[in-house]
């Protein structure tokens, strides 16, 4: 499963948005939801980005980076210990 990593990088700081990364990042928040596809996971994050008081409010100099990640929750199976 994946989740969606938003990045709100500054050109200031960080002209090539390829090197946007959490270390230098403005702002960074993941996306609430788990996806089975990375393209319905980039697309859920850019509107989850678009929904908040960030996205919308971006500066001029600002720019969005949507990366899909292995999800850090852990299933219910792998999450219960297995007892012997």
């Amino acid at each position: 499963m994946l989740t969606a990593l938003i990045l709100i990088c500054s050109l200031a700081v960080t002209p090539d948005l390829a090197a946007c990364s959490q270390s230098n990042a403005v702002h960074t928040m993941y996306v609430p939801e788990e996806f089975g596809n990375p393209v319905t996971c980039f697309m859920h994050g850019e509107a989850f980005v678009a929904g908040t008081s960030i996205g919308q409010d971006l500066a001029e100099d600002e720019r969005v980076k949507v990366v899909c990640v292995p999800s850090r929750r852990k299933t219910t199976a792998s999450a219960i210990p297995t007892i012997r």
